[in-house]
């Protein structure tokens, strides 16, 4: 018999294995997707809920997926992939960021983000507000746009930035048009907010700053207050985490006593696992 003709009896003769096949059709889904709910999976797979279940808690427990915590997404894990450029990275930054923040949240109990920079603000891309003891207060969600220059995330990205990257930035928000960026044309008082930032190690919000991207807190305030610090690899700024409180609950100087050491042991960690990745 031909070696061809029997190698397909062959294949014939063996039964495949129904559990691996579901498991590679919800793995395509989310590596085709940016993210998938359980219920997303459900109608895209109609596979019973109980059934994806165990084959996410699988693909998790294998380093094949993980579950982003602002959403409860699903998603690809970027190990599966050799180079990461653009977005992906990004992605390959939130999925280490997950089970950090989470950790730090368990801790301290007030919720945290991590944010990227873009062009003329911070974006986030995970937050950890539904794990919090005060999950009341809302993050995010993804892609969320926050003010670089008067928020503590994008204090922080500018203060411990490169030096040109930083004029380059500080240069598009001269040259914008929305309100919450006026003060761009400020360099003293920048000089002043990022000489500061320096010399505390960490940054915080503006008084002013009521969590509105162009609002003062006279016209919108969110009643809370945040620090962050960033995600240094190497000299880059790769991200900044962030914590967010009651400001009625807590003072600044109360966070930063108790807790600001667990924030900069959770970035730098974040780094190394970053660094260690390969990634950004």
């Amino acid at each position: 018999m031909p070696a061809a003709r029997a190698d397909a009896k062959r294949k014939r003769s063996v039964k495949t294995i129904r559990a691996l096949a579901r498991g590679v059709q919800v793995l395509r889904r989310l590596q085709q997707s940016g993210g998938m709910s359980l219920n997303d999976l459900y109608r895209a797979t109609s596979l019973p809920k109980a059934t994806l279940l165990r084959i996410l808690l699988t693909l998790e427990n294998e380093g094949l997926v993980w579950q982003r915590i602002v959403d409860d997404a699903f998603l690809a894990s970027h190990s599966l992939h050799d180079n990461l450029v653009g977005s992906e990275e990004e992605a390959r930054l939130a999925e280490l960021a997950s089970p950090l923040l989470e950790a730090l949240t368990t801790k301290i109990r007030w919720p945290s983000v991590v944010a990227v920079p873009r062009l003329t603000h911070m974006e986030v891309i995970e937050a950890t507000a539904p794990r919090s003891y005060f999950h009341h207060i809302e993050l995010g969600p993804v892609g969320f746009q926050i003010n670089m220059l008067l928020s503590a995330t994008g204090r922080a990205y500018l203060a411990f930035c490169p030096d040109e990257e930083r004029e380059a930035a500080l240069d598009r928000l001269r040259h914008s048009q929305r309100s919450g960026d006026k003060m761009a044309h400020d360099r003293r008082w920048i000089d002043d907010v990022l000489a500061t930032t320096r010399a505390r190690g960490f940054a915080a919000r503006d008084p002013r700053f009521g969590g509105n991207f162009d609002l003062t807190r006279r016209d919108y305030d969110d009643g809370r207050d945040s620090l962050a610090v960033p995600i240094m690899l190497n000299r880059r700024v790769v991200g900044c985490v962030n914590v967010t409180w009651i400001r009625r609950v807590m003072s600044q100087a109360k966070i930063v006593r108790e807790f600001l050491d667990d924030v900069k042991a959770a970035a730098a960690k974040l780094a190394a696992q970053v660094e260690g990745s390969g990634t950004p």
